[in-house]
């Protein structure tokens, strides 16, 4: 099936003949569909804390960082903002003013780029304004991470900067350091280093900590085959194997490779400015004292499961502890399954209470051995729209995460992948139709077998951007 120039292309990428084979049986047996229990709703493996519980939580966290451990806050930065700007992108081709258009631009003076498009732009024609800001400003191809979203006395912020801010207020460790890894584009990865150096020194200074900030790029040997509707290769007019990005979940790669105790996980635009913060940073140090506070009772269980005479009472104490603290419904209770189940990844998982059209977030899986567990799903894996319409709550991307076993080494995390979650979509290229691979999600299939509970979260901790209007929220000014 491979040519030799196809091997050439696959060895450069790093992926093996075997790996291509098995990405291409994928396009012909499809993915089975997930046995889902029910979703997930409070005390069914959502955690509502109380007033009280929520200061223990919060005090748990802030005794954590007073100790000898790693922090790391870990932000996927990688994706354009072109589809932040698609009406934009319109106007431009047909001149048509939208109520979109016409709130875009009669509101132009609260935009925090205002000022810079003020002086590269002295025309006040709407297209040219349009295109000075996509074209001559780049923000059509720019990363979301780079824009100006708010502003502020001393100079506007884009969400890069913010998330410097929110690091430094939730995950300084008692060495006053802050360490940011930002998952970025190999076209983009200078422009983020550029722009964290030329503000490196003030937020050190003003914070008073210590940044150290690092990137990775998604590894090519991540892409996925493209297919031909009939499931064979799809081949460029040269003849050439065309290989995809096979989205967010290759990451998981990237996510392994760092080296601490607790990592926290944040879309980049989700940020908003300093007024407003108090409850995120809230309920990150909620959730986070949550995960520490798991993480230190099932190390100790582990510790005593290493007993083999370890006694029934005492099993009995740890089962129950699974099935109500970690919301999984073991399918045995023997000693090597509390083993196996407790001794993975582990991580807490903010939702949001469903106030609209209920989609994507939080269910309960049942995997083929029986046991039941949390995870988070897309609206595409599920395909009763019964079950979702049950849906409670919604995954606003806001993880922290738990990467290193009781004995203090860090978990392979491809290990805890479910291969069988992928997503399979259509696309084209050059007037053709082709079949796209996209890899298991790295908050869904890619973390499929972690040990996941899900905690209630306020919506005011949830404020994406999505479209260039979404800047002039009450939320971003």
């Amino acid at each position: 099936m491979f040519t030799e120039q196809d091997q050439k292309q696959l060895s450069a990428r790093g992926i093996s003949v075997e790996q291509a084979e098995q990405q291409l049986r994928c396009f012909e047996t499809g993915f089975p569909a997930l046995d889902i229990s029910e979703a997930a709703a409070i005390d069914n493996g959502i955690m509502r804390p109380d007033k009280e519980s929520e200061e223990h939580y919060i005090k748990v966290w802030n005794e954590y960082l007073n100790e000898n451990h790693t922090i790391l806050k870990f932000v996927p930065a990688s994706g354009a903002a072109s589809r932040m700007f698609k009406n934009l992108f319109e106007y431009l081709e047909n001149g048509e003013e939208t109520t979109f258009i016409k709130k875009f631009l009669c509101e132009l003076e609260h935009f925090a780029f205002y000022d810079e498009l003020k002086q590269r732009c002295a025309s006040n024609n709407g297209q040219d304004i349009v295109r000075t800001l996509l074209e001559d400003m780049n923000y059509g191809k720019l990363p979301k991470g780079l824009l100006l979203f708010h502003k502020y006395a001393e100079g506007p912020r884009t969400p890069a900067l913010e998330h410097m801010v929110e690091g430094a207020l939730y995950a300084q460790n008692a060495e006053h350091e802050v360490n940011l890894h930002f998952t970025v584009s190999h076209e983009h990865r200078e422009l983020f280093a550029k722009h964290i150096r030329e503000h490196l020194a003030q937020y050190e200074k003003h914070y008073g900590v210590h940044y150290n900030i690092s990137f990775s790029e998604q590894k090519p040997s991540t892409d996925t085959l493209a297919a031909n509707p009939d499931g064979t290769p799809f081949r460029t007019s040269d003849g050439k194997l065309l290989f995809r990005p096979g989205g967010h979940g290759a990451l998981i790669e990237n996510l392994g490779e760092q080296d601490a105790d607790v990592i926290f996980i944040k879309n980049i635009d989700n940020v908003v400015p300093d007024r407003l913060k108090e409850p995120t940073i809230r309920y990150k140090q909620l959730i986070a004292g949550v995960l520490v506070s798991l993480q230190k009772q099932s190390f100790a269980y582990l510790h005593e499961l290493e007993n083999p005479e370890i006694s029934e009472a005492k099993l009995s104490v740890i089962r129950r502890f699974v099935e109500k603290d970690l919301a999984i419904t073991l399918p045995d209770g023997s000693r090597e399954t509390l083993i196996s189940v407790l001794n993975r990844p582990l991580r807490v998982c903010g939702m949001v209470k469903n106030e609209g059209e209920p989609g994507g977030g939080p269910f309960r899986v049942r995997e083929s051995n029986g046991m039941v567990q949390n995870q988070i799903l897309e609206s595409s894996q599920i395909a009763d729209p019964a079950l979702m319409q049950k849906a409670t709550h919604f995954n606003p991307v806001d993880l922290v995460c738990a990467v290193k076993d009781y004995k203090g080494q860090r978990f392979n995390l491809k290990e805890f992948v479910d291969p069988m979650t992928g997503f399979i979509s259509q696309k084209s290229k050059d007037g053709k139709e082709l079949q796209a691979l996209e890899l298991p999600g790295l908050w869904n299939g890619a973390m499929a077998k972690w040990n996941t509970l899900f905690v209630e979260v306020p919506i005011s901790t949830f404020n994406p951007v999505k479209t260039v209007n979404d800047l002039l929220r009450e939320q971003h000014q």
